[in-house]
């Protein structure tokens, strides 16, 4: 599946749709002159997949409306560029009722569930960002024990996560782009900090303490660990609003007051993010509200 927005749009969708053509012609190569019917179909692509789980459940909905029970997988299918802690496909699969099967290869390259190849570019890219963290946190003093401790503690880093980091080998261009939009969206961010504050600090000061404190639940349209973690964080840092958990796309997220929430369920931070990881044709996707992605929790998690 594909999201055709931004930088994630179309090169993916004319490698799906090429990847389907191989598959006919290979298919009736192998048949041998059998008669077989060959049907191929693209799932998902209007939807929001985060995870296994979210894949899963698209091709059972597909197997379900064609009346396929049986499933063949390809071992070295990972959907949704999963990290590699998470439980594969074909578990949730199994738990659908439908009978899955893992197609007989010579040659496997599946990497185990943990630990995968890593090169240098992921070892220089978390290094990278390692180092530019560290001195962020001793504002850019560049003092020669900053840089010396910095260098140690990013190779250390490097060194013990760059082949568990990434859930997909990362690609200079995309990843130069991200961090130049993430330029504009700092001062963005920093902009919603302020006026956060400025509202909380008015509700502490007001006589009657105009709070309004409720658990929300926000099912965000962004894709991969590293935008919803960059949107939860933005999320904490923002005052008034607390993300409590994190389950794929799903926040659950501590409001305070209720223009905190309606800033929320608006979805502000989100397109920011949205645009930082998708480029400027991300911001046309709706808001949480609009897609009706969002809601109020009463204690418990009962819907309110």
């Amino acid at each position: 599946a594909w999201h055709d927005i931004g930088d994630v749009g179309a090169e993916v969708r004319e490698e799906t749709e090429a990847r389907l053509e191989r598959v006919a012609v290979w298919v009736d190569e192998d048949a041998g002159g059998a008669d077989l019917d060959v049907e191929t179909a693209v799932v998902g692509a209007e939807e929001y997949l985060f995870g296994p789980d979210d894949y899963a459940q698209v091709f059972a909905e597909y197997a379900e409306a064609h009346g396929v029970g049986r499933v063949v997988v390809d071992p070295e299918y990972s959907p949704g560029g999963n990290v590699p802690i998470l439980r594969p496909m074909e578990a949730d699969l199994a738990e659908t009722g439908l009978t899955v099967e893992e197609a007989p290869v010579d040659r496997r390259t599946r990497r185990g569930r943990l630990l995968r190849s890593g090169g240098a570019l992921q070892f220089a890219t978390l290094f990278g960002v390692s180092f530019l963290f560290y001195q962020l946190l001793s504002g850019f003093a560049l003092a020669r024990f900053d840089l010396v401790t910095g260098v140690a503690s990013a190779t250390l880093v490097a060194a013990m996560l760059h082949r568990i980091t990434f859930s997909n080998r990362p690609r200079p261009a995309t990843v130069g782009r991200q961090l130049l939009r993430s330029v504009v969206y700092l001062p963005y961010l920093v902009y919603e900090i302020i006026r956060s504050n400025l509202l909380v600090s008015y509700v502490i000061l007001h006589p009657d303490l105009p709070i309004e404190p409720r658990m929300t639940e926000v099912e965000c349209a962004l894709w991969g660990g590293m935008p919803v973690t960059m949107l939860a964080n933005s999320i904490t840092l923002t005052p008034g609003t607390l993300t409590v958990r994190v389950r794929g796309r799903g926040l659950v997220v501590h409001t305070l007051v209720p223009a905190a929430r309606e800033g929320l369920f608006d979805g502000a931070l989100e397109r920011g993010v949205r645009f930082v990881f998708y480029g400027r044709r991300a911001l046309a996707v709706a808001s949480p509200r609009e897609r009706g992605d969002c809601r109020i929790l009463e204690e418990g998690g009962e819907e309110s």
